[in-house]
């Protein structure tokens, strides 16, 4: 017996046409999808100035190591604060909240070594908050068919901006006296954009009801959440649990499968950015030629990041291009070890393309196994609570593993087995289960 169909509120009369409403509507649209593009370009830009600068400002190994270990672990830890801000104020203030977070998180990376530690904290909250509510916010802002494009939008805007501030970045130290303060104050720049471009999306914040019982057909549309009405119910309504509403609408095999495959290659991924520089320079590369990989790292990452989620969204089965990432991660992880020294632009770009593609493809999966704007958000927000805790522990092992044997083969060999599990950790998020 089929569950009842929940009564859909009746959809508001066509305003009325007149000779400036088209206008309106494309400043309109204009206005959402730049105030995007600067929110998507500020996203990563914090993390992508370290690799370049550590050989070059002296940074120790401890300092580097942690300063790694930080993004992912602080990212796992408050991705669940992500969806009691979207309970409580919605996505456009949510996001809104978290670029001013990001923007005083950058300022306060310039007062010294305590402030780089401090505001790399806070820059790793907000990004958090973001990193859930972006998928969400893509669903409910942006019509279906255009999810995938405008995911691979996010993720070409992150690593373009993240590629331009690693790039431009040792070039600032240089020309600032060798101040490694000036050079991490770039950071500021787009973070004050970023604010600025999703401030106009508070006219259109919405917040949201708490959860109520599942009793839709699982079509796609959020009637589980009185999305299109004012927030009601008390305060512990609101601060639901996530995970039971995650598990409940999709099983547990989706769940631990979608937590898995974002956590191995999110660990790959934060590893790879904190130690590629280093491990180009052991190989003989000169040290303002090995940062200046990191930026071509990071263009692969906004490459791969924005092809992958429009091809993989207009299909329903995103298995083989799970299987593609592997396999451009692997050719990388070999030449790094067979030949670092001999290619190193070839397999900076490669590793990039396939590792942006696999950590961007993972929103594309959140909205094709999500049913409604809420299971969306908790299943964005289990997965990444868990991934990016597995994903702290890479930077740190990668570091002990290169202390213990003197040279970086055991760790891409590592790497390398964990770029495998994350194959076998996909099977089941790659496709709806029949």
């Amino acid at each position: 017996m089929s569950a009842p169909t929940p009564a859909v509120r009746p959809a508001d009369p066509p305003a009325p046409r007149t000779a400036g409403a088209p206008s309106r509507t494309t400043l309109s649209a204009a206005v959402l999808v730049t105030g995007f593009v600067l929110l998507s370009l500020n996203t990563r830009v914090a993390f992508g100035q370290l690799g370049p600068l550590a050989p070059v400002a002296g940074f120790s190994t401890g300092a580097v190591t942690l300063l790694g270990l930080i993004p992912p672990l602080c990212m796992g830890l408050f991705a669940p604060l992500a969806s009691v801000v979207r309970r409580r104020f919605g996505e456009e203030r949510g996001l809104f909240g978290a670029s001013v977070l990001l923007l005083a998180g950058a300022v306060v990376r310039m007062l010294g070594l305590p402030g780089l530690f401090a505001g790399t904290v806070l820059v790793s909250i907000a990004t958090a908050v973001v990193n859930v509510l972006v998928p969400v916010f893509v669903r409910s802002r942006f019509e279906h068919r255009r999810v995938g494009v405008m995911m691979g939008v996010y993720a070409l805007s992150m690593g373009a901006g993240s590629a331009l501030v690693a790039a431009l970045t040792v070039p600032v130290w240089q020309a600032g006296g060798h101040s490694w303060q000036l050079a991490i104050g770039l950071a500021v720049i787009p973070a004050a954009l970023a604010a600025a471009g999703i401030a106009p999306q508070l006219g259109h914040a919405r917040v949201r009801r708490p959860a109520e019982p599942r009793t839709g057909t699982g079509t796609g549309t959020d009637t589980s959440t009185g999305a299109d009405t004012g927030a009601g119910g008390g305060k512990s309504a609101r601060v639901a649990v996530v995970v039971p509403v995650a598990v409940d609408a999709g099983g547990r095999g989706l769940v631990w499968s979608l937590t898995a495959f974002f956590g191995f290659q999110t660990l790959l991924f934060y590893t790879t950015l904190a130690w590629l520089p280093a491990i180009l320079v052991d190989a003989g590369v000169a040290r303002t030629v090995a940062g200046g990989m990191q930026s071509l790292f990071i263009l692969g990452v906004a490459l791969g990041g924005f092809l992958l989620p429009v091809l993989a969204a207009a299909r329903t089965d995103q298995r083989p291009h799970l299987v593609a990432v592997v396999l451009v991660c692997a050719l990388g992880y070999a030449g790094l070890l067979a030949a670092p020294g001999a290619a190193p632009a070839l397999w900076a770009i490669v590793l990039g393309a396939g590792l942006g593609g696999g950590q961007a493809v993972a929103g594309v999966l959140y909205v094709k196994r999500g049913r409604d704007h809420e299971h969306v958000a908790s299943l964005s927000a289990v997965a990444q609570t868990g991934g990016y805790l597995l994903a702290a522990t890479g930077p740190v092992a990668a570091s002990v593993l290169h202390t213990a044997t003197g040279a970086w083969t055991v760790p891409l060999l590592a790497l390398t087995g964990a770029l495998a599990l994350s194959l076998l950790a996909s099977l089941r998020a790659g496709h709806d289960k029949r």
